[in-house]
């Protein structure tokens, strides 16, 4: 039996919205990626609406990523920028095997992942050069099946999270906790 610890990304070891905060730089980078924002409102209400599910929001919302060439060097120049967004206390706590599971995008996220020290990442698969949906969204339950399918003999530790969305995660956990800005809590189940 592997014992873990389980990470989530946005709002716990990474202090806001990386996908918020990815796109942003990019529009500094390129102002045309604008050209996709009615695409991406009506996506977004239509999801809000209940009439689309959240992968469709998502694969309208990265269909800025067809503008750039080379979405790694964007990546890799993003998180250059952003070495002080991280709660690095948090991961220094673990003396277990370390895993993030996100909703955020793969491609975003696994290489900073490495840098951090995290031994695995789990998130959501976008296709970086289309914007297309390869997988669920990674969230709530999701989160559950795909640990399982990475892993089947495991024990969570410790798992952290900004969300209560996460509870399925949280309730696999000998001990969980919430992250609000800079404060760490018990996660009430």
């Amino acid at each position: 039996m592997k014992i873990i610890d389980v990470f989530d990304f946005d709002k716990t070891l990474y202090k806001n919205d990386s996908t918020v905060d990815f796109y942003f730089f990019c529009l500094n980078k390129k102002k045309s990626i604008l050209k996709y924002f009615p695409k991406q409102f009506l996506g977004f209400l239509l999801y809000k609406l209940k009439l689309k599910p959240k992968e469709y929001f998502k694969e309208k919302f990265f269909l800025f990523l067809k503008s750039f060439d080379n979405i790694d060097k964007m990546v890799s120049e993003f998180w250059s920028t952003r070495k002080g967004n991280f709660r690095n206390e948090i991961l220094e706590k673990s003396n277990n095997y370390k895993i993030v599971i996100s909703a955020s995008p793969e491609f975003l996220l696994k290489d900073i992942c490495k840098e951090l020290g995290i031994d695995y990442c789990i998130a959501t698969k976008v296709d970086k050069t289309t914007g297309k949906s390869l997988s669920k969204n990674c969230k709530g339950q999701e989160k559950v099946k795909r640990l399982n399918d990475f892993i089947s003999d495991y024990k969570i530790e410790n798992f952290y999270t900004d969300s209560f969305s996460d509870k399925p995660l949280a309730m696999l956990a000998k001990n969980s906790y919430l992250v609000k800005k800079d404060k760490i809590d018990e996660f009430i189940i």
